[in-house]
């Protein structure tokens, strides 16, 4: 029967679902607008500006775009901080996951020119490809966040989670009376089911969803059909644990493909923020590195 594990299944569906909805078009694209203008301004300025013999992120521009990069990393790091703090503030949470996408974007091409396009085996291009990585890893947050709401509201099929859960405790209390009179072997297979608790699968058994090895089918199926319909045992007790066994599995299969979809919205985090660790780690290095041998 569904434990405590339950906690896990929950999540913040309608103000959740709404945050995603509206943090791309917050005040009318507002940071869109201003990320474009930073990234035709950098670029402009790359084809405009003569550096002696050619681009590279020692020269003085290259400076200049190391500077605005990193600390533009930095500040797109703390949104996460952002998030754990329960006053408004100044900025609110979906104008600043606003700018975190949009400068996230612009950043890519800040860092590229800082390069000056020359990349090598080297602690400086790390810092670029895992600014790339975790750009990346954030493109595939925002589909996610844009588009699988409203999956999750489908699987729900107009139930709560709440209801669902409900719907699921009350097939196995049904079950665990039904199952009373059958033989040993096949009581021993419903409570081996009842056992079975959807919500402690991690991450990778939620994207998998059902295994061979699920007790409930397998009760399902080891309880013979034909003794259910012969009209042997308690007036066809078999026939209604069947039937019971059959509801608790598209209950559980309901279940199982809201928590993928769940699972699918946040595994991501899962590479973004080590991602974004390993990135400050290598931008310090990289900073480390420069002014030693400008040193």
């Amino acid at each position: 029967m569904a434990s405590a594990a339950e906690k896990d299944f929950e999540f913040h569906d309608g103000r959740r679902g709404a945050d995603h909805e509206g943090f791309l078009a917050h005040k009318r694209f507002k940071w869109l607008k201003i990320a474009i203008v930073i990234a035709l301004v950098a670029i402009l300025t790359y084809l405009l500006i003569d550096v002696e013999p050619r681009h590279n992120g020692g020269s003085w521009y290259g400076y200049t775009l190391g500077t605005i990069g990193a600390g533009l990393i930095v500040w797109l790091s703390l949104l996460g901080i952002r998030k754990r703090r329960a006053n408004p503030g100044r900025w609110s949470l979906k104008g600043w996951t606003s700018a975190h996408v949009y400068l996230g974007l612009v950043l890519v091409v800040i860092g590229t020119l800082h390069t000056g396009f020359q990349l090598g085996w080297n602690v400086h291009t790390l810092a670029w490809v895992l600014m790339m990585l975790v750009v990346i890893s954030g493109i595939y947050g925002i589909t996610a966040y844009a588009n699988l709401p409203e999956k999750l509201s489908q699987t729900r099929r107009e139930m709560t989670r709440g209801q669902m859960v409900e719907a699921l405790d009350a097939i196995d209390r049904q079950l665990e009376q039904a199952a009373q009179p059958l033989d040993r072997a096949d009581t021993d297979l419903v409570i081996t089911a009842l056992e079975q608790d959807v919500f402690k699968a991690g991450v990778w058994g939620r994207l998998k969803g059902r295994t061979r090895r699920d007790p409930t089918a397998r009760a399902l199926e080891q309880i013979s059909a034909a003794r259910a319909h012969d009209g042997k045992g308690d007036d066809g007790a078999e026939q209604k644990v069947r039937a019971l066994l059959s509801r608790r599995q598209g209950q559980m299969e309901q279940i199982r493909r809201h928590m993928r979809t769940k699972a699918l919205l946040e595994i991501w985090l899962f590479f973004h923020i080590p991602m974004t660790i390993a990135l400050l780690a290598a931008l310090t290095a990289h900073i480390v590195s420069v002014f030693y041998y400008w040193g």
